[in-house]
């Protein structure tokens, strides 16, 4: 069992994480470390961490859809939903909340069994309104009070993959990702 056992999470997070249907999260300062690096041509570059891209390969495995909503636009962003299979990437986005509404409508979702992971105002809406609003550490702090969870890892730094695994672990999914990964050779 990974260090985030159920014990140490209040049973009104616990009740809220077992519904959860969709994770959404923003990138930079959730997915990234919120550095932008620019070359001299101008492109971008982002980096993201690999334990938080399997952690989402992990989710999805276990029915639970994961979408991106963003309000910068960058060909990074698409090339690492790709890579990691993720369907619903909303980029250029002012009014996150509209757009997550939009995406409930879309797959049949109510906002109570959505978690969103944001770390400044534009994100301040969803986290408010969605059944497990989720910050980070490096967020300021009057975006962390209105969270129900601020994780313990940094944004780009392990903070998806401690959602994951505290999703896969409430929902009683990680024997079976543990099984998974012990007996089948991988």
């Amino acid at each position: 069992m990974p260090k985030d056992t159920l014990s140490t999470v209040p049973q009104d997070l616990l009740d809220r994480l077992r519904r959860i249907r969709l994770l959404a999260l923003d990138v930079d300062g959730v997915m990234t470390d919120g550095s932008l690096y620019f070359q001299a041509d101008g492109s971008e570059l982002k980096a993201f961490n690999t334990l938080d891209g399997h952690g989402l390969k992990l989710l999805k495995r276990a029915g639970i859809e994961v979408a991106i909503i963003t309000g910068r636009r960058s060909t990074m962003v698409e090339h690492r939903a790709d890579a990691l299979g993720i369907r619903h990437v909303s980029q250029g986005v002012e009014k996150k909340l509209v757009e997550l509404k939009a995406l409930c409508t879309a797959l049949g979702l109510e906002l109570n069994q959505v978690a969103y992971c944001g770390d400044d105002l534009p994100d301040l809406p969803c986290i408010h309104h969605v059944g497990v609003g989720i910050s980070v550490p490096g967020a300021p702090d009057y975006i962390q009070k209105h969270a129900h969870w601020v994780t313990e890892r940094h944004g780009g730094h392990g903070a998806v993959r401690e959602i994951c695994d505290r999703l896969l672990i409430a929902q009683g999914h990680w024997d079976s990702v543990l099984d998974t990964y012990l007996h089948s050779g991988h």
